[in-house]
């Protein structure tokens, strides 16, 4: 094994301690459940550094440790959605890093940070895409007499939408300050 893809293997592992234990660091605003955390910031630097695989490498792990430690889980279907496959998704943010190292190489600042934005926006929406259809489909009984689409869209937006910001603000942060962050290591 070469030192490079070690070196990614080992940050993956690290990252997604990390993304755990800021998880659990949240600031709960339902009952049910939902937080508004910093568990997506490492996912989206290591889809950013190393690329679109180990970002997802490194959420399914995050996602799989939320099992591990007691997620609440009704069917293998709706596990899979709100922990697998949500935390998983963040990852595709990586699918920009390409933008990123061609602005990076261009010494455009402001063009590589919009990339790094843009990733964060979208592996955040898409997961909270999937935790809404979560919600609409293992929990419309929350919803009582409403939609339980309308409800779950609702619900899920109002702990993810500061979080997809919040997460956003800190890699602006994380960029301005350390812009090599960004930038995987190369032997």
């Amino acid at each position: 094994m070469n030192k490079q893809r070690l070196l990614m293997m080992i940050e993956v592992a690290i990252f997604a301690a990390i993304g755990f234990i800021l998880d659990k660091l949240s600031f709960s605003i339902w009952a049910q459940g939902g937080s508004i955390s910093l568990v997506m910031v490492p996912i989206v630097l290591m889809a950013m550094r190393w690329g679109t695989l180990p970002g997802l490498a490194t959420g399914l792990i995050v996602g799989v440790l939320q099992v591990l430690t007691g997620a609440s889980i009704l069917t293998p279907l709706q596990g899979f959605l709100d922990y697998f496959f949500a935390f998983t998704i963040v990852g595709i943010a990586g699918v920009f890093r390409p933008m990123v190292i061609r602005a990076s190489k261009q010494k455009k600042d402001g063009a590589m940070l919009g990339w790094i934005l843009v990733g964060t926006a979208i592996g955040g929406i898409l997961r909270l895409i999937s935790h809404t259809v979560a919600g609409a489909v293992f929990f419309a009984s929350y919803a009582g007499d409403q939609n339980p689409w309308i409800y779950s869209v609702v619900y899920n937006s109002s702990y993810m939408i500061p979080a997809i910001i919040l997460t956003a603000v800190v890699i602006y942060l994380l960029f301005r300050a350390a812009p090599k962050l960004f930038v995987q290591k190369t032997y």
